[in-house]
């Protein structure tokens, strides 16, 4: 069974990944500069994929290129530790809800994007 989070449209969440961020004093391109840098996308292919609605689980499955360092990315994220998590999509994702969520609680760039 396909986990529903998996086929929504990328565009559904974003939103709320920029309005989180936001809330923090941060900005939509440093959610883009994290989105960029966790799966390799052009900024405007990223632009594009948004606008087709294309689903998470194409989005990430098509990601040119998976940053490695993501295995350098740890903490918990709705209580599940994401670097014992399987993995796979939902750890991907879970990836990226961790970067928000420390962009949006004022980690510096460098920090956030493991450099």
């Amino acid at each position: 069974m396909t986990h529903r989070l998996f086929t929504m449209p990328f565009a559904s969440v974003y939103p709320a990944y920029i309005a989180k961020a936001e809330r923090k004093g941060r900005t939509r391109a440093e959610v883009d500069q994290v989105i960029l840098w966790l799966t390799g996308y052009t900024p405007a292919r990223l632009e594009a994929l948004i606008a087709d609605r294309t689903d998470i689980q194409t989005f990430f499955g098509n990601a040119p290129a998976l940053n490695p360092a993501r295995q350098l990315i740890t903490g918990t994220i709705c209580g599940i530790r994401v670097e014992a998590m399987e993995p796979g999509l939902m750890q991907e994702i879970r990836y990226l809800d961790k970067l928000i969520d420390e962009l949006a609680k004022g980690k510096a760039m460098e920090k956030v994007l493991r450099a």
